[in-house]
Formats: C-alpha cells, sequence, structure tokens
C-alpha cells in the first residue's frame, strides 16, 4: 500500500464528518429561519396559542419534514451531485416543506392562515440554499478535489463509461487506462500509481482476483455490474449451519409483495387522479383542438409474464405518424410532434392517462416501463435477459427514468430495471414517486419513448453484452 493511498484513506474517513456538518448547517439554518417567521408571524395570530413546549414541538416538526425531504431528493449529498441537480432537490425539497407547513399551520390556527410569510420564507430559504451551495462545494473541492482514478478494460465498452465519469470533472480525473491483455505484474504496478481503478468488462475471474488487489491495498474500486451481480446482490443472507449461503430466489415478488404493491396501486392512482383530471382535461381539449383528431391513443405493450394490453396515452403526434410505414424514433425534434404534444412530453402530462392501466390492473405505478413486443423480441436477440423485467408488472414510472438520460443505452436500462425488482420495497416505490415529480417540475434530456409504431433502429452498439464470463 503506497503512502498516498494511506494519506487518502485516513482523509477520507472525515469526509462523513464533513458532510455531516454541512447538513447540520444547512438544516440549522432553515429552521432557524421557520422559527423566526413562526413567532413573528404565526404565534400571535393562533386562536388557542402554543406554551413553550408546544412551539419547540411545530419547529421540531419542521425540522424533521426538512430532514426527509433533503434525504428524500438528494439535498444533503455535498460532492456527490452536480450543483445544478443539488439545487434543483434543494428547491423542490423546500418547496414541499413549505406548503406542508402552511396546510399544517392552517389546520391548528383552524383557518387558512396568511400565506405571505410562508411565501417570505421561502424565498429567504431558496436564498440560503443557493449561498450554502456556492460555498461548501468550493470548500469542499478543496479538502477532496477529484480522484485520480485509472480504468482496467476488456473491451472498447468502456469507453461509454469513461465519457460518463469525464463529465464529472469535479470527482473523477481518469487519468489513465490499462488493458487487462497486460502482464499481472504491470497492472498491480499501474493501479497502484492512482486513488482508485475503475473495473470494467473483464472476465469474471480476473475481476475477483483484482477486487481483492483492491481491497488489500485499500484502492477504492468502482465496478460496472454484470446481470449476475445484481441478481446476488438481491439475495438473501442464510446459513447452512456453519457455512454461509446466498439465497436468489429469482421469481420477482413474492405473494405479500404483490399484494401491498396491489393496494398501494390503487390507492395512488384513484388519490392521484384528483389533481391529475384538471391537467387530462386541459389536455384533451387542447390536444382536440389543434387538429381535431383522437384524443387518446393505445398500443400493445407487454406487462408481467408476457402479458400483452393496451397503454393509453394523449397523442402527441399528427395523426397516421406512421403512413409511410417507415418505423422511426421519435427524437425530442420529431417534426410529427404536434405544438402540444411536446408540451404534453416535456412534463410527462401524456403518461397520464395511464393511471386508467393502473386501475384494470395492466400496469403498476413504479415498475419496468412497458415495451413493444416486437421491441423486446429485438433486443432479447443481442440481450437474452431482456425479458427478466417482465417477472413484475409494468409501470407507469420506473428506476431507470428518474435516474437515467436521454442516451442511456438499452443494457443500462436493462440492469436498473434488475435493481429496481431485486431491491422492492414500499419505500422505494416511495422514493421514485418523488424523483418522478422533481423530474416533471426540472425536465431534462431523458430517453424517447417510442409512440404510435415508432420502433427504434436497434443497434448492437447500444445493447451489446458485457462479457459475462
Amino acid at each position: 500500500m503506497t503512502v498516498r493511498n494511506i494519506m487518502n484513506s485516513k482523509r477520507d474517513l472525515y469526509k462523513r464528518f464533513v458532510t455531516f456538518g454541512a447538513a447540520m448547517l444547512l438544516l440549522g439554518a432553515l429552521t432557524g429561519i421557520f422559527a423566526l417567521v413562526w413567532y413573528h408571524s404565526y404565534v400571535d395570530a393562533i386562536v388557542l396559542p402554543f406554551y413553550r413546549r408546544g412551539n419547540w414541538v411545530l419547529i421540531a416538526i419542521y425540522c424533521l419534514l426538512t430532514a426527509l425531504f433533503f434525504k428524500v431528493y438528494g439535498g444533503f449529498k455535498l460532492g456527490y451531485l452536480k450543483k445544478t441537480d443539488m439545487l434543483y432537490s434543494q428547491t423542490i425539497s423546500m418547496a414541499c416543506v413549505n406548503v406542508v407547513t402552511y396546510f399544517l399551520i392552517s389546520l391548528i390556527g383552524r383557518d387558512f392562515m396568511d400565506a405571505s410569510p410562508i411565501l417570505f420564507m421561502t424565498l429567504a430559504d431558496l436564498g440560503f440554499i443557493f449561498l450554502w451551495t456556492l460555498f461548501t462545494g468550493k470548500v469542499y473541492f478543496v479538502l477532496y478535489p477529484p480522484r485520480k482514478l485509472i480504468i482496467l478494460y476488456g473491451s472498447h465498452q468502456a469507453a461509454a463509461l469513461v465519457l460518463k465519469m469525464s463529465q464529472r470533472v469535479d470527482k473523477y480525473m481518469i487519468c489513465e487506462s490499462v488493458s487487462i491483455n497486460e502482464s499481472e505484474e504491470v497492472i498491480r504496478e499501474q493501479l497502484l500509481k492512482y486513488e482508485g481503478v475503475i473495473i470494467c468488462d473483464i472476465p469474471a475471474e480476473l475481476r475477483n482476483d483484482y477486487l481483492k488487489f483492491c481491497f488489500e491495498n485499500s484502492l477504492r474500486a468502482y465496478i460496472a455490474p454484470k446481470i449476475s451481480d445484481i441478481i446476488v446482490r438481491g439475495a438473501d443472507d442464510i446459513r447452512l449451519f456453519d457455512t454461509p449461503l446466498l439465497l436468489c430466489r429469482n421469481y420477482g415478488l413474492d405473494f405479500e409483495q404483490r399484494f401491498i404493491k396491489r393496494i398501494f396501486d390503487v390507492v395512488f392512482s384513484l388519490i392521484a387522479l384528483v389533481p391529475a383530471m384538471p391537467f387530462m382535461l386541459i389536455s384533451a381539449i387542447a390536444v382536440k383542438l389543434y387538429d381535431r383528431g383522437p384524443v387518446l391513443y393505445k398500443q400493445k405493450r407487454l406487462t408481467i409474464d408476457h402479458k400483452e394490453f393496451y397503454v393509453y396515452k394523449f397523442r402527441s403526434m399528427i395523426v397516421d405518424a406512421e403512413k409511410d410505414g417507415k418505423p422511426r424514433l421519435a427524437s425530442e425534434e420529431d417534426d410529427r410532434i404536434t405544438p402540444v404534444g411536446k408540451i404534453l412530453r416535456k412534463f410527462r402530462i401524456d403518461e397520464f392517462p395511464q393511471l386508467l392501466n393502473i386501475l384494470k390492473g395492466d400496469m403498476s405505478v413504479v415498475g419496468p416501463r412497458p415495451e413493444r413486443p416486437e421491441l423486446t423480441e429485438e433486443y432479447k436477440k443481442e440481450m437474452p435477459e431482456f425479458e427478466y423485467r417482465l417477472k413484475v408488472k409494468a409501470g407507469l414510472t420506473g428506476y431507470a427514468q428518474v435516474t437515467g438520460v436521454y442516451d442511456t443505452s438499452p443494457y443500462d436500462k436493462l440492469k436498473m430495471d434488475l435493481m429496481y425488482i431485486e431491491n422492492y420495497s414500499v419505500r422505494m416505490d416511495l422514493q421514485i414517486i418523488l424523483m418522478t415529480l422533481k423530474t416533471m417540475l426540472f425536465p431534462g434530456k431523458t430517453n424517447a419513448e417510442t409512440e404510435e409504431g415508432i420502433l427504434p433502429e436497434f443497434t448492437n452498439t447500444s445493447a451489446k453484452k458485457e462479457n459475462d464470463e
């Protein structure tokens, strides 16, 4: 173990303390701002004002709400998220907390209280958040500059991962690459020169050897997982006498999980239809008035156990978008997308009719996005594991949708879907739903979905499997 790695490992011991301290500073300041607003604007306006401890309890509740929403949206992930992503996360977290707080205060006051103090408080919160993000970001960068990494690769498939990691120059600095075809002595010598190694697309046996080497030398390792790795991560720990075992059940969700998930789906979709109905009505009128064509369209998709169903969406393209008989990928600048359709797609409003699919039982609120049967067959030619995602119901939103970007490869999306299946929990569903709200409010480059027979051209490079030997 090199002196540099020893120093880096010791430095990393204090990283959580630094990030925790920064988070507590932010949480304390936001709670303090609320306390000032509460005592200044609302205490005397309450018909039956609280005693001292009652005020403290309400302030503590606000602190807890803030911590929960920031935790869900990643508002405390200093050094992990980009500054812009962190600001987005903190903005929506603050908005949610203050809206809930206003209704809580109104409930206590037994009337709709004056909302202007909450609005001014929100502006003050956002101002402090902006300053906090800039200041702590600079301090963090000084204390923890980008890690100097080396990539250990087995094929050119690693290039895509390197390109993505290179976009975070504030976090990673990829200095060198070494092929698995080099001698073991050369590889080990090269690895020890850096703070960490990216292991991508190398045979499993060799990967295990180098993982043990990294562990022995306290060398940080970033690993591109294989499908088998994701399945193992979802395994249960059991013991046969004195022998530890990993149990992979491999049947998706059990009966209890499916039952709970179905109840959650029905309750959520019924509740969601109430606020969604005005948007759905306006969208339907806008689609109809634009070209007098049909408001909805349906398309055959696959759900659990290869069952076929018709998915419903608001029509966002011109009528007969595929009349030339040439299936094409629906890009963001596709001239077949109507002006109304662009707005519906941008804010995901075109997906709202799928709440009816959820009530029917065809879909779930959270799960892998449903694919067309033809597209599934194409993907299976290059990725036989693609049908693994059919072990659960298709979803209105999913882990791949809230974490992926426009150019996420089908194979990486498959990995994310399997990570969801293997780690399913109600808590995870709630977190994905809240992250979907963030995606709707701050839409970025997301994966375009196929519509009305628009079938993307399948390329071998986009879905080529990693070496699973």
